[in-house]
């Protein structure tokens, strides 16, 4: 089999096939991410408010924003009047 330049990716894909751990791990990644997505469609919110709004620990909320924010899904806000926690909003 001929390897095409540029498209690695998609031979090891076909080769050595997508084990199933990490087919959940990324259903499980999208669920959350269309779950924050929908949290923050009409208002932006902190970290506390989005634990609570999902029902998710702080620690694994900040998690999940922070890799959307790397990503250019969320964007940071404002921070509040006492300048103790940021908002985030969809970017």
């Amino acid at each position: 089999m001929e390897i095409e330049v540029g498209k690695t990716a998609k031979y090891l894909r076909e080769k050595q096939g997508v084990p199933e751990h990490l087919k959940e791990e990324l259903k499980e990644f999208n669920r959350i991410k269309k779950a924050i997505s929908e949290a923050l469609k009409n208002e932006e919110l902190t970290i506390a408010q989005l634990s609570e709004k999902l029902k998710m620990s702080n620690s694994e909320t900040m998690y999940f924003v922070t890799t959307l924010v790397k990503y250019g899904v969320v964007a940071v806000g404002e921070i509040d009047d006492m300048d103790e926690y940021y908002s985030y909003k969809l970017a």
